[in-house]
């Protein structure tokens, strides 16, 4: 679903600057690494998907059980939405501890599993999230923001203008795994979130892998979740995302048959065909798995040039999903 939202995005380009990357985005919640797609109005790729008209940030991992414990320490002391599933301790993930009780829950990162993604959240636990980083962290609210959900548990929801931090559209999170605007000159777009027309296989340090099944036991790490980036940069997609391709599952903003949303990348339990571009499933809005995960989408730090535009009046508007 296509619509339009008031951006920096937008008065960037009016203005004709390019808006900066930053480590650490403090639109997008302060310790969320991300990366800046730029190419701004690139064509969709042979699948019909990948254009994206306007430039915008993604995080450079997938959201991380130690984010995530963060932010069920902070939402989470009753879980009237039930943020955390007991499953989230399951031995190929290790993950997340819960003791108390409700209404003073407190939630423990289990040893080695900080840097691995999260994985047993739906859709609405990701966009629960990014309500809670658009509001600031904290004590800000998980109903209003990015998403209105106010208690809702199912249904489909679209993002709200003016949202700062959000699920990637499909486009978007398509554009960031595989588009290369160098590739033929011109541009274009890579089977392979590695930027590589096939994979290397999945032993962490060669050129052109990720953690995903390959059907042979020798050199696989151990049948679960790797630590973000832990393929390194020489697996990274063009704009320096890495695991777009393998260890979960990611949700995306598509709606698909109506009541599903959309699903990419390939986890570590699937063949290579999974992590392809030409390759998209979907799940239910609720749906929770051990293969499945998130990342999330948010504007470009403002420059000190649209910060002054932004001053005196002006706007414009971006197209969004």
């Amino acid at each position: 679903m296509k619509h339009s939202i008031n951006s920096t995005v937008g008065l960037a380009v009016l203005a004709g600057f390019t808006l900066p990357a930053s480590a650490a985005s403090s639109i997008g919640g302060g310790f969320i690494d991300y990366v800046t797609v730029g190419n701004p109005g690139n064509a969709a790729d042979s699948t019909g998907y990948g254009a994206v008209a306007y430039e915008y940030k993604i995080a450079k991992n997938e959201t991380t059980i130690g984010q995530y414990a963060e932010f069920l320490n902070a939402k989470a002391k009753s879980d009237p939405y039930a943020l955390y599933s007991t499953s989230m301790t399951t031995s190929s993930i290790n993950g997340i501890s819960r003791s108390g009780s409700s209404g003073s829950y407190t939630y423990t990162v289990n040893p080695g599993s900080a840097n691995k993604p999260i994985t047993y959240v739906s859709w609405f636990d990701a966009a629960r999230y990014c309500n809670w980083l658009q509001n600031g962290q904290g004590s800000g609210s998980t109903e209003t923001g990015a998403y209105t959900l106010n208690g809702r548990m199912s249904g489909i929801y679209t993002m709200n203008p003016g949202a700062t931090v959000w699920i990637p559209s499909e486009d978007e999170w398509y554009k960031a795994a595989y588009y290369d605007a160098t590739k033929g000159g011109t541009g274009g777009y890579w089977p392979y979130p590695t930027q590589s027309n096939t994979m290397g296989g999945n032993t962490i340090g060669v050129p052109n892998s990720a953690n995903y099944y390959d059907g042979d036991y020798v050199g696989y790490p151990g049948m679960a979740l790797t630590d973000v980036g832990a393929y390194g940069a020489n697996s990274d997609s063009f704009y320096g995302t890495n695991d777009q391709g393998g260890n979960v599952w990611e949700w995306n903003d598509a709606v698909v048959f109506g009541s599903s949303r959309g699903l990419r990348g390939g986890p570590w339990v699937e063949y290579a065909y999974g992590l392809a571009s030409s390759y998209r499933t979907n799940g239910p809005p609720w749906y929770e798995n051990l293969d499945v995960g998130f990342r999330v989408a948010s504007v470009p730090e403002p420059s000190c040039v649209v910060l002054t535009i932004l001053a005196s009046g002006m706007f414009v508007t971006r197209r969004k999903r």
